[in-house]
């Protein structure tokens, strides 16, 4: 683990953006990321309410995996971006704009990281929204590895690294250094991509859909294309452990 996720300092904006969504103040809720689902109804069972609450309130999801999570609190998510771009551009291309003549409530909640990024709030805004861009937590830094890992991941032991945020590739950075540079580097989408090549690695694998099965297959396509061309050498057979036998005797 890279990052911890902790509450945000101070609760009493998730608190209020909570009593919004009662008192009918939002149009769209967004979620980008199951940790904010998971700190919206925690914070909504503190305050004694449910999902019926949720009634005449649009909602949203960056991507599939988000998505399934707000399915799991017994809601439905309207909107989500294509496959191949689930991010917060690819959301802003499907979200309807503001239209003052048939939207009675021009507001939208986002509730996410404390790190995130601005594109999200930006794009909606030119679409004509009001965003509250709420802390619902935070992304902090995991505790270091232990020395032998740390000197794994600089020294090139580990054959690849993949990542599914920018906040994993500078975490990872922070906490253990840069992996060798003949170790793969796999980023689930262009936005971790961005953050890797930031702090100086080159990225070899970036999957069509960002997502993680496609981050596996396109590492796995990564490594045969490799092979095949004579790069790397064949795979190396699993080490079978030796069962030492044991006599039992009966008393």
């Amino acid at each position: 683990p890279t990052i911890s996720v902790e509450p945000p300092r101070n609760p009493a904006q998730m608190e209020r953006a909570i009593k919004g969504i009662v008192e009918g103040r939002y149009k769209w809720i967004v979620f980008t990321s199951v940790n904010a689902v998971t700190a919206v109804w925690r914070k909504i069972a503190e305050l004694g309410l449910d999902a019926r609450d949720f009634a005449g309130v649009h909602l949203a999801a960056v991507g599939q995996k988000t998505a399934d999570a707000v399915r799991a609190k017994g809601m439905v998510p309207e909107l989500l971006p294509p496959a191949a771009k689930q991010n917060a551009e690819g959301l802003v291309e499907v979200f309807p704009n503001y239209v003052e003549d048939i939207d009675a409530v021009g507001r939208v909640l986002l509730p996410r990281a404390d790190i995130a990024g601005e594109a999200l709030v930006t794009g909606l805004e030119e679409l004509g929204w009001e965003v509250d861009d709420v802390v619902a937590y935070r992304t902090v830094r995991a505790a270091p590895p232990s020395a032998e890992i740390r000197d794994m991941i600089k020294s090139g032991v580990f054959d690849a690294v993949a990542f599914t945020s920018g906040s994993t590739v500078r975490n990872l950075v922070g906490i253990a250094g840069k992996p060798h540079t003949r170790t793969i580097i796999a980023c689930i989408g262009p936005s971790t991509k961005a953050a890797a090549e930031e702090m100086g690695l080159r990225v070899d694998v970036v999957p069509e859909v960002a997502d993680v099965p496609s981050l596996i297959d396109g590492l796995a396509e990564h490594v045969a294309a490799l092979r095949a061309a004579g790069n790397l050498p064949a795979p190396r057979k699993k080490r079978r452990s030796r069962k030492k036998a044991t006599k039992v005797e009966k008393a």
